[in-house]
């Protein structure tokens, strides 16, 4: 293994830090085509999701990060639109199905989900186990496709889900992909704090092993984010040998073990990392035969 860089200087979580909530980008200075109206708007979108259903003014003024005026108008203006909707009990409010336009926009017609999603169901069938595809979005990993398995797991990754990509399987190969000094600049970016007692937070033991990745070809997390939950993880390469994305495998403990993952489950994993990066044809129906019953 090659000798591990300076360790990165570790950072404190805001004081606000919720799991799952984008970190919104600053707002360019002097720059006069920015529209605060339309950062704001956006913002109280964003506040909703991650287990908020439901949310006052004020709680939405919060997690935004905008005052209580803002918020109100930005909260009339998208119930106008369609976008939110008062509970029934008139104490706050929700989002409407309208919300997801937004979602679909993006997912439809993508190339490389479109290119994808054969192999992930041809990997979910040959594994029984969750297959999902995630892509960067700053800091973290964000699900834009998943088969989830068909027998009992109680951790659920619905599509949108981000996860920070310094404690996950598909965020250090995303990492491992990189030139190295775009990795550390991301893992600078990144508040290291633990998610699980098994959150590895050393800067050091994290870039050793996205060191391993590039040796391995597949990263691996063992309860980090969520206890119960082992992942393997492969990166996507798109066109001029730039990662554009991860492949991961997602198993609960009471199945697995990580050896056992890492032996039976990884090899089929870069294999269909490596298909969908190539752009090549799917295997035919069939040509992995299920790993379990």
């Amino acid at each position: 293994m090659a000798a591990v860089p300076r360790p990165l200087p570790g950072k404190k979580p805001p004081a606000k830090a919720r799991r799952g909530a984008p970190r919104r980008p600053a707002a360019p200075a002097h720059d006069p085509l920015f529209n605060d109206s339309a950062q704001k708007a956006l913002a109280v979108l964003e506040a909703f999701g991650a287990g908020r259903r439901l949310l006052k003014l004020a709680e939405v003024a919060e997690i935004a990060a905008i005052s209580k005026a803002s918020a109100q108008r930005c909260i009339h203006t998208l119930e106008v639109l369609g976008y939110l909707r008062r509970d029934r009990r008139g104490t706050g409010w929700g989002l409407t199905p309208r919300a997801l336009g937004i979602a679909r926009a993006y997912l439809s017609g993508y190339r490389l989900i479109e290119q994808s999603t054969r192999h992930l169901v041809d990997l979910n069938r040959a594994t029984g186990e969750s297959v999902s595809l995630s892509e960067p979005d700053g800091a973290d990993m964000v699900f834009v496709a998943r088969f989830p398995s068909h027998k009992r797991f109680l951790i659920d990754f619905p599509l949108g889900t981000r996860l920070p990509m310094y404690c996950t399987a598909s965020g250090r190969a995303y990492l491992s992909a990189l030139a190295p000094e775009e990795a550390q600049q991301l893992l600078r970016a990144s508040a290291l704090r633990a998610l699980t007692p098994m959150t590895i937070t050393d800067p050091r033991r994290i870039l050793a092993l996205i060191e391993a990745v590039r040796h391995d070809g597949y990263a691996c997390s063992e309860q980090e984010c969520y206890r119960g939950d082992l992942t393997v993880a492969a990166p996507v390469i798109g066109e001029g040998g730039h990662p554009v994305g991860a492949i991961n495998i997602s198993a609960p403990t009471s199945r697995w073990r990580l050896d056992e993952m890492r032996a039976k489950l990884a090899p089929l994993l870069i294999e269909t990392a490596r298909a969908v990066s190539s752009g090549a044809a799917p295997p035919a129906h069939g040509s992995h035969p299920p790993l379990l019953g």
